[in-house]
C-alpha cells in the first residue's frame, strides 16, 4: 500500500510541477499585458467577463487571475464590483486544461520533454516561453499515463473501496471529497486529471465523478482566499464572490445532475472526455446564468460580508 500511495504522490507531483512549469511559460509571455488588459477593459460586466476567459485560458489557472485580481483590488486600482466579470470568465477559461489533456498524443509525449527541454534554454524568450508549455505538456501527459496506471492498484485498496463506493451512492460525498482533494493540492485541474482517470478505468460512475468535479470547483476558491488575507476589505469581497459564485453554481446544478450526466453521455462515449465535457458545460452554463445578476451578486456579497469586514 505504502508503495501506491508513494507512486500516486509522484505522478501528482509530476503533474503539477508540469501545469506550473507550462504557466510559467505562458505567463512569462503574456505577464507585462495582464494588468494593462485587467485595468483597461473592466470597465463593463460583459468585458470583464471575456476577459476573464481571455486570460485564464492563456494562463491556464483561475487562481492565479483571481491572485492578480484580488492584488489590484488590493491596491485600489481596480475595485470589487469590476471583479465579478473576471471571475465568472475565469472559471471558463480554466476549463482547457481538462480538454487538452483529453487528446491522445501519447506518441508526441517523448519529443514535447525532449523538444521543451532544450528550448527552456535558450536565450530567446519566446523560446523560454514555448518550451515551458512543451515540457509542462509533456510532464502532465507522463502524469496522466500514471494516475491511469495506478487506477486499478489503488482502487483494491480496502479504504478507497469504501471511499469509492460512497461516492458512487450518495452525491454529497463527492462533493466532499473533490472539495477537499482541491483545497489540499491547490489545483482543480489536477483533481479533475485525477478522477477522468478513475473514469477512464470504469471505477467510478460519471454521476459520481461529475459530483467529485463540482466540489473542485469549490474547493478551489481556497487560493482566493488565502490570497486575501491581511488586504483592505473589498479585496476581501473579491474572494468571497469567487466563493458564493461558485457555490451558488454547484448548487443549481445538483437538483439536475442525473439529467445532466445523461446529456453528457451524448456527447461522447469515452468516461474520461465526458468529465472534461462536464467541466465545460457546467462552468459556461452557470457563468452564462450569473452574468446578468453581477450587480446583484455583488450588492448580496457586500451586505453579506462588507460592513463586518469594514468594522475589522
Amino acid at each position: 500500500m505504502t508503495q501506491i500511495i508513494s507512486l500516486f504522490a509522484v505522478f501528482l507531483t509530476i503533474f503539477l510541477f508540469g501545469m506550473t512549469v507550462m504557466r510559467l511559460g505562458l505567463n512569462t509571455a503574456s505577464k507585462q499585458k495582464l494588468k494593462v488588459l485587467l485595468l483597461r477593459y473592466t470597465d463593463k460586466t460583459w468585458k470583464s467577463f471575456l476577459l476573464g476567459i481571455l486570460i485564464t485560458a492563456v494562463i491556464q489557472s483561475s487562481s492565479a487571475v483571481m491572485v492578480i485580481v484580488i492584488g489590484l483590488v488590493a491596491a485600489q486600482l481596480m475595485n470589487f464590483r469590476q471583479s465579478i466579470g473576471i471571475i465568472l470568465g475565469a472559471n471558463i477559461g480554466t476549463t482547457i486544461s481538462t480538454e487538452i489533456i483529453t487528446f491522445e498524443i501519447d506518441q508526441l509525449i517523448l519529443p514535447f520533454l525532449i523538444i521543451g527541454f532544450i528550448m527552456i534554454f535558450q536565450s530567446k524568450n519566446w523560446s523560454f516561453c514555448c518550451g515551458s508549455a512543451l515540457f509542462g505538456l509533456g510532464c502532465m501527459f507522463v502524469a496522466m499515463n500514471g494516475f491511469e496506471a495506478l487506477a486499478g492498484p489503488i482502487t483494491q485498496l480496502e479504504w478507497v473501496q469504501h471511499l469509492l463506493q460512497l461516492t458512487n451512492k450518495h452525491i454529497l460525498y463527492g462533493l466532499g471529497l473533490g472539495t477537499t482533494m482541491t483545497a489540499v493540492i491547490q489545483s482543480s485541474t489536477a483533481t479533475t486529471a485525477i478522477i477522468m482517470s478513475l473514469m477512464h478505468e470504469n471505477i467510478l460512475s460519471l454521476t459520481s465523478g461529475i459530483a467529485i468535479m463540482l466540489g473542485a470547483n469549490v474547493g478551489t476558491c481556497v487560493t482566493a482566499m488565502i490570497a486575501s488575507i491581511g488586504t483592505i476589505h473589498e479585496a476581501k469581497l473579491v474572494a468571497f464572490a469567487h466563493t458564493w459564485i461558485n457555490i451558488i453554481g454547484v448548487f443549481l446544478f445538483l437538483p439536475f445532475l442525473n439529467l445532466f450526466s445523461n446529456f453528457v453521455i451524448l456527447l461522447t462515449h469515452l468516461p474520461d472526455v465526458q468529465i472534461a465535457h462536464a467541466s465545460v458545460l457546467f462552468n459556461v452554463i452557470s457563468s452564462l446564468l450569473l452574468l446578468p445578476c453581477a450587480g446583484l451578486l455583488a450588492a448580496i456579497i457586500t451586505k453579506l460580508h462588507g460592513e463586518r469586514m469594514v468594522k475589522l
